[in-house]
Order: structure tokens, then C-alpha cells, then sequence
């Protein structure tokens, strides 16, 4: 279940009344996922697609080269825990050692002028897609259509995989909007997508380490409804990445590799 029905009292100052009916909040659960009995971590998300998620967080992370690399994974949905097991031949200890420390909190390095910590580890994507700029729009429609949770709590962030020809082929909802994207791309590496031939679509704003897991499965065009950051540009700029925002009503702004997108 991605939401929970509370009782609530709703306030309305312009007749001065007040009532009490059922309102839909989203819900929110800590998932441990361990790697190996090695690595153990916790990541706050909505209680679904455990497995996509724990894909998609450890190949952008750079712990996880490829779906052929798991000899298993174990859900159970009652804990909220998911074990992966890598095979045998995998150097576990030594992608722990050089992973990404974080994405979220950055040690302060007086040596870094980068918008985005980690912009020295981005990849640099090759693809020689290109979409039409309706097809973007016709995307956004497709998400509208399927993001019930948003509809029904306000309070989830939705995230998109489609092929060229605007075919969706992974779909996610979340309360973290870096979450949808890992769980997308976790749907997209357990299916073996070829991520060079697709685009992103999010609902949420556009940071340099939401580029960096885009950029890692090789994902060339990254759209949102929403804002982009300047750190979103500058990585996107140095990853390859057509990077459009504020695709709205006919409109969007690109604001990286425009070529990709043709009228």
C-alpha cells in the first residue's frame, strides 16, 4: 500500500465551520537493504517495488555492474528487507572501497569548485537517439494517467522509462524522487533495456546526482515537469545529457544537447 486513510479535521476560514472526514497520506517505510552480508543500508521509501529499488540504488552507486552479476535476491515485503546476493567471482570489497561516499551529504573538500561533488566520476553517455518534442509531451500524459498515488495524496513523485517511440517500459512512484528514479532503472536492468534507445521522465526538480544515475545507465535525454538546477545543467552539459524542465502545456525548456529533440 502506498498511502493510509487517516481521520482528519479540515479547517475552512472562509465559513468559519470545520469537519472531520478521511483524508489519503502517503506512507513511508525504512527498507534495509543488505548486499552480500557485507553492506547494509537504509533507505526511507514507499512500501513497493523493493526489488527494483535495491537494483537500481546499487548499480547507480557502482555496486552493481549488471543483472548477470546477481545470484539472488530475497524480498520480504513484512520487514521491509531485501537481501541481494552477488556470485562468487564479484570483488565486492573492492567496489565498496571505491564507491560514492554519498549523494546526498558532501564532505566539505576546499579543493572542489564543481556545482556537484562527484562530477569527476560522471559518465559520458553515447547515443545517437533523438525524439520529437511531442513525444515528450504524450509521455507526460502517460504518467499523469497511471500516477494514482499523486492523485489520491499529493504526496508522491512519479518517474518514467519509455522507448523512443514513446512506449512506457518502467514506471515508479515514490515519496523520494531519487527513489522513482533508481526503482526505473532497476526495472530497467532486470529487464535488460538497452537505456541508450529510452528517456527519463521525473516529476521532481533536476540535481547533479539525480544526472549522475541517468548518466550511469547511459540514459541520454532526462525531462521533468518541474525546476532544474544548476548543478542538473552542469553535469548533464559534461555527461551528454539533453536536459529539458518545466514540460508543461505544449512547452518545455532544453536546456542541454537541444539535437536530441527535433519538432
Amino acid at each position: 500500500m502506498l498511502l493510509r486513510r487517516v481521520i482528519m479535521l479540515r479547517v475552512d476560514t472562509a465559513t468559519n465551520t470545520s469537519n472531520r472526514t478521511i483524508d489519503c497520506i502517503a506512507e513511508e517505510v525504512p527498507l534495509q537493504i543488505t548486499l552480500n552480508n557485507l553492506h547494509a543500508f537504509v533507505i526511507w521509501c514507499s512500501p513497493s517495488q523493493f526489488e527494483e529499488l535495491a537494483v537500481g540504488h546499487l548499480f547507480a552507486e557502482d555496486l552493481l555492474q549488471s543483472v548477470d552479476e546477481i545470484e539472488n535476491i530475497t524480498v520480504n515485503p513484512t520487514n521491509n528487507t531485501c537481501q541481494v546476493t552477488l556470485k562468487a567471482n564479484i570483488n565486492l570489497e573492492e567496489r565498496i572501497k571505491n564507491q560514492r561516499t554519498s549523494t546526498r551529504i558532501v564532505p566539505l573538500i576546499k579543493t572542489s569548485t564543481s556545482a556537484y561533488q562527484k562530477d569527476d566520476k560522471l559518465a559520458t553517455v553515447q547515443s545517437n537517439l533523438t525524439i520529437k518534442a511531442q513525444t515528450i509531451i504524450d509521455a507526460i500524459s502517460q504518467i499523469n494517467q497511471k500516477a494514482h498515488g499523486f492523485k489520491e495524496t499529493g504526496g508522491l513523485h512519479d518517474s518514467a522509462i519509455f522507448q523512443a517511440d514513446g512506449t512506457m517500459v518502467a514506471f515508479s512512484e515514490d515519496v523520494g524522487r531519487h527513489n522513482t528514479v533508481d526503482k526505473v532503472i532497476g526495472e530497467g536492468v532486470l529487464k535488460k533495456i538497452d537505456f541508450t534507445q529510452c528517456f527519463l521522465i521525473i516529476t521532481g526538480r533536476v540535481p547533479g546526482d539525480m544526472i549522475y544515475k541517468a548518466a550511469k545507465a547511459g540514459l541520454p535525454i532526462v525531462a521533468s515537469v518541474a525546476a532544474v538546477l544548476n548543478s542538473g545543467v552542469d553535469s548533464a552539459q559534461k555527461a551528454n545529457i539533453t536536459l529539458i524542465g518545466f514540460v508543461r502545456n505544449k512547452h518545455m525548456n532544453i536546456y542541454t544537447c537541444p539535437q536530441r529533440i527535433t519538432l
